[in-house]
């Protein structure tokens, strides 16, 4: 009986919709996986935490140093208050840098990875568009530019400006060297 409860309670969680954070890694569990976002998030919060308690600590030791008469502890005031507090602040500072220098890595990999899909994508497309319409129509007749040894493609970007291109004869093809940018 209990096995017939699970399995029923485990087909009703397979149909309820996926908790939206997980779907677009928020929360603590995409964590787990993801190193450069958890660096990132580490930065942000000690930023967060030491940028705020220096300046406080610099307000502190402005406070003690100005409410006592002794120059003796004035100068324990500065250098507990006023360094420690300049030191904090600089290392949280730094730390919401180096967060802000994670955040930008990561983007510059996601958009690197979506391009890199895109051009795939457009590759296979393209491939799919040739074998659809012939090799004539895409690679093009195969062509010389004026005296030359080298066939070309007629849109080989090595010879694209040129306009002394003439047709490679089909007797002459097997005498000619092969673009090795177009390969025709």
């Amino acid at each position: 009986m209990t096995t017939t409860t699970q399995t029923q309670a485990e087909a009703r969680l397979a149909l309820l919709p996926r908790a939206q954070g997980r779907d677009r890694g928020d929360g603590v569990a995409p964590l787990r996986d993801n190193g450069y976002r958890l660096v990132q998030v580490v930065l942000f919060w000690a930023g967060a935490v030491l940028l705020p308690t220096g300046l406080v600590v610099i307000i502190l030791g402005w406070y003690g140093a100005a409410h006592t008469p002794y120059q003796y502890d004035q100068l324990s005031y500065l250098v507990s208050g006023g360094l420690l507090g300049v030191g904090l602040t600089f290392c949280g500072g730094f730390l919401y840098f180096g967060a802000w220098l994670a955040r930008i890595a990561a983007d510059q990999r996601e958009s690197a990875k979506r391009l890199s899909d895109t051009l795939l994508m457009l590759a296979e497309v393209t491939s799919r568009v040739a074998s659809v319409s012939g090799p004539k129509e895409v690679a093009g007749i195969p062509v010389i530019a004026g005296n030359g040894t080298t066939m070309h493609r007629r849109d080989c970007s090595l010879i694209a400006h040129r306009e002394d291109l003439t047709p490679v004869p089909e007797d002459e093809a097997g005498h000619l060297t092969a673009c090795r940018l177009c390969n025709p």
